[in-house]
């Protein structure tokens, strides 16, 4: 009986390992590492394709699986929320916020709007920052905001 509880243990343990090598191989995989780079940079939103292809092309042979994992998670969210995340015009669930992929990409472009852009010519967090090309025209013929 306690040799018998052993093997199992004994089995389940070199289970655990030879899964744990197989997530480390391939998040270490030059193939995986491109696939990612690619998912970051091709989302088809221009502005997370740059903010988040960038950090990634910069980050990624750095990251240990569990931050791979985290941009894993990233990489599945939808862009327009992601951007309204990252850009600070709502707040992201505490799910997002607690991922340490997010946070560092969250912080990179926090910080480089500091360091470029006046307070002034930025949206009141919480408001969207999207404003039209014409919302000084107004009139008769003029959208009601934006450029709609």
């Amino acid at each position: 009986m306690v040799m018998g509880s052993f093997r199992n243990a004994a089995i389940n343990v070199v289970r655990v390992i030879n899964s744990n090598k197989a997530t480390i191989a391939a998040s270490t995989n030059p193939l995986h590492t491109l696939r990612l780079l690619y998912r970051s940079k091709q989302r088809g939103f221009l502005e997370l394709d740059l903010v988040l292809g960038k950090w990634v092309e910069d980050n990624i042979h750095s990251l240990d699986e569990i931050r791979i994992k985290a941009l894993i998670h990233v990489l599945d969210l939808e862009n327009p929320d992601l951007w309204k995340w990252i850009s600070g015009q709502e707040q992201p669930p505490e799910s997002v916020s607690t991922n340490p992929v997010f946070a560092a990409v969250r912080e990179r472009v926090m910080k480089n709007l500091d360091n470029h852009s006046a307070p002034e010519v930025r949206a009141t967090p919480g408001q969207p920052w999207v404003r039209g090309w014409d919302d000084i025209k107004k009139g008769q013929d003029g959208p009601v905001s934006g450029n709609q």
